[in-house]
């Protein structure tokens, strides 16, 4: 359905919420609500497009914008459905293609023509068709009175309607609704998902990830974070499964790539998919974020990333099987490491308790929400129930996929039950052989580690009931106890049918250290359940009424994974008390490298690229104002995770490099956005297009591209 340019302003002021004003730099906004005073400061930052070339429409420019895999963004850039998003974003394809012989991961990847272009059967791309308020129509079946479980099957029946409806205009389409504003509001979305995604090309590792954790998060940065992927189709250009006869897509919108470069001051804006923020959470609940979550997975990650990398160092086919489980774990674990540490320096609990000391004296002036709305009540709630969640962190950073033999034994009762139905004795489940994804010594050391890390993080009420058997019978030896497990469970036997329903499954204890692990997450579980549903509504009530006390400005949701729009400047930031500039240089670069020449790994990396960003001939990929060979930019973006492979565009439009992380003075800005210091660090699209070029040698995906 097609929607009206803009929508009328007023109508929207009662229904939204926020913590603060919104800033001109700040703000994921929804595109197809987008309010007019923002709209305008758009323009007035040069934005040049119409907004229907923006969002109506098969060829508005967010039809060239994907989510893509349900975990990253990106951008299609070609009339055949080429997808350039994050290196890290494709980790695990690039990883999954590669062994010792053909190491992608090391050596990067181009497939010189379509035949070699590979597939990876779990990754998809979805575009965004449309978007509707459903809001009305769910409040009237009565959801703000319903308790989680029956308001999720509210929102599956009127999904799968929706979708039954999207369908007679399209057979790929399908419909999702997600809670937008704390609950508040319900937004229903339209995708199509294409689920034939090969990869096409790819950098080595070593610039890809330039950098490795040493940068992650930092200023200034040198990362070459790009993909290349191709989108196919069947003959009729719809979405198909993989097939061998597939063709490449042919999308009715495209990204034109830009090299004209940018300056400082220059309209910037992220377009994409922002995974999960907090900003309307109170205070309370920052405090137990801090307390019981961040704190808990840092430590715990810590202890095992360690672990990961002494092994991944010490054997390239254990580094191949890990490469990407290690980067999904560190990213977060420092993550989590900045967040508190902006938290505390920033005073944001503090901040926010003075702030609901504001909204609590204007509901005591205009009495909004009265009865419903309690701050002693919400307070009461988070601090009866963070004890449960620093226990439930601590059990699922420990056992919950962090190695093979607790991922088995969790899994047991979930698996397909095999056999004859006539006889229960010969039913039997089987894991498939994955030995190329894991290692033993590896796995045996991190359950190791892990046994002894979560028994001195946890009171004893919270301990699995194995933990008196490794007192009893291993004297607390926790390498003794895993050896034991990997000797007599057939957990880790290959190609072994584990019958079910025999006396000797339950004996097995592989199955009773399931058992154990499940029990006690359900109990936690169970315990966190109990104030969930109270919790959310305070919280939902709390969004609601910062609302009506701001009803005069524009407001935008919380990130859901669903698309959203950020804008802003090209522009630096004061870091350390000077200028942070706003680009790197190929020279910065060269000076990391020779670091690494001289031990400092992550800055390591091929003489060939040393060679290449040495070089003083960049052509038409330098900066015709700066005469630089510009590397990566800042802007001031308002993103998150999931914003990874996010489209940065100019004014025009146009396509000026690809957003791949925050700084690390504004690690907070998931639960409190600061305009002095947050930063989007995005790749330029220049350098991407020079490393397909002088690296690569990819003449027919640069024909295809045609950057101008």
């Amino acid at each position: 359905m097609k929607k009206r340019a803009m929508r009328v302003f007023s109508s929207l002021l009662l229904s939204l919420c926020a913590f603060l004003p919104a800033h001109a730099d700040e703000g994921m906004w929804t595109i197809y609500n987008l309010p007019p005073q923002v709209f305008q400061t758009m323009q007035g930052y040069g934005f040049q497009m119409s907004y229907d070339s923006l969002y109506n429409g098969d060829k508005a420019l967010k039809a060239a914008v994907v989510n893509f895999s349900g975990y990253c963004s990106g951008v299609v850039v070609s009339p055949d459905g080429l997808v350039f998003t994050n290196h890290h974003c494709g980790f695990d394809a690039i990883r999954s293609h590669s062994t010792v012989e053909h190491d992608y991961m090391l050596n990067g990847f181009y497939a010189k023509d379509y035949s070699e272009e590979l597939p990876n059967p779990d990754m998809f791309v979805s575009f965004m068709i449309d978007q509707t308020d459903v809001t009305d129509k769910l409040k009237s079946l009565g959801i703000d009175n319903m308790s989680k479980d029956r308001k999720e099957v509210l929102i599956d029946s009127l999904q799968q309607a929706l979708t039954d409806e999207a369908r007679k205009k399209d057979s790929s389409y399908h419909v999702e609704i997600d809670a937008f504003f704390e609950g508040n509001k319900w937004y229903a979305t339209t995708y199509q998902q294409f689920d034939d995604l090969r990869l096409v090309f790819t950098v080595p590792k070593s610039m890809g990830k330039f950098g490795g954790e040493t940068d992650n998060w930092m200023w200034p940065r040198q990362t070459c974070d790009f993909s290349v992927f191709r989108i196919y189709a069947d003959k009729n250009n719809k979405p198909s499964t993989y097939k061998e006869d597939n063709v490449p897509y042919q999308p009715k919108r495209w990204a034109q790539v830009s090299l004209q470069g940018y300056k400082d001051g220059d309209y910037a804006m992220t377009i994409g998919y922002p995974g999960s923020t907090e900003r309307y959470l109170s205070s309370y609940g920052i405090q137990q974020m801090r307390d019981a979550e961040n704190s808990v997975r840092a430590q715990v990650r810590g202890v095992k990333q360690e672990i990961m990398a002494r092994h991944m160092r010490a054997n390239e086919a254990v580094r191949i099987k890990y490469d990407s489980k290690y980067a999904q774990s560190a990213n977060y674990w420092k993550n989590s490491i900045g967040m508190n540490k902006c938290i505390d320096s920033i005073g944001i609990i503090q901040q926010k308790r003075d702030f609901e000391e504001k909204i609590q004296q204007w509901q005591d002036k205009t009495g909004y929400l009265k009865g419903k709305l309690d701050f002693k009540l919400l307070k009461r709630l988070y601090e009866k129930s963070t004890e449960y969640d620093q226990a439930y962190m601590n059990i699922m950073e420990a056992f919950g996929n962090t190695n093979e033999f607790t991922n088995r034994a969790r899994r047991l009762d979930r698996m397909e039950v095999l056999g004859p139905k006539e006889s229960r004795k010969k039913q039997y489940v089987m894991f498939d052989d994955n030995s190329n994804e894991w290692d033993e010594a590896l796995d045996k050391e991190v359950f190791a580690a892990m046994l002894k890390n979560y028994r001195e993080h946890v009171k004893e009420e919270y301990l699995p009931k194995f933990y008196k058997t490794i007192q009893k019978d291993f004297r607390n030896d926790y390498k003794a106890y895993v050896n034991y497990l990997y000797t007599h469970s057939f957990l880790m036997h290959k190609d072994e049918k584990i019958y079910i329903n025999k006396s000797s499954y339950l004996k097995d204890p592989g199955v009773n250290v399931g058992l154990d692990l499940l029990e006690i997450m359900g109990d936690l579980r169970t315990r966190l359940g109990a104030f969930k549903d109270s919790i959310a509504e305070q919280e939902r009530y709390l969004c609601d009424a910062k609302v009506r006390m701001e009803q005069d400005m524009p407001h935008y949701s919380d990130a859901n994974f669903t698309m959203r729009l950020s804008y802003g400047k090209v522009g630096g930031y004061e870091l350390g008390g000077k200028p942070s500039g706003y680009y790197t240089t190929a020279e910065s670069i060269v000076e990391k490298m020779k670091r690494g020449d001289q031990g400092v790994f992550d800055y390591k990396a091929e003489p060939i690229m040393q060679q290449l960003l040495g070089s003083q001939n960049f052509g038409k990929y330098k900066d015709a104002a700066t005469g630089k060979m510009q590397l990566c930019f800042l802007t001031n973006n308002d993103i998150t995770g999931g914003n990874s492979g996010s489209p940065m565009f100019n004014g025009k439009g146009e396509l000026i490099g690809l957003a791949f992380d925050g700084n690390w003075d504004s690690l907070s800005s998931d639960i409190n956005f600061d305009s002095r210091l947050a930063r989007c660090i995005g790749v330029d699209i220049r350098y991407v297009i020079y490393m397909m070029d002088k690296w690569g040698h990819a003449t027919r995906l640069l024909d295809e591209i045609k950057a101008k």
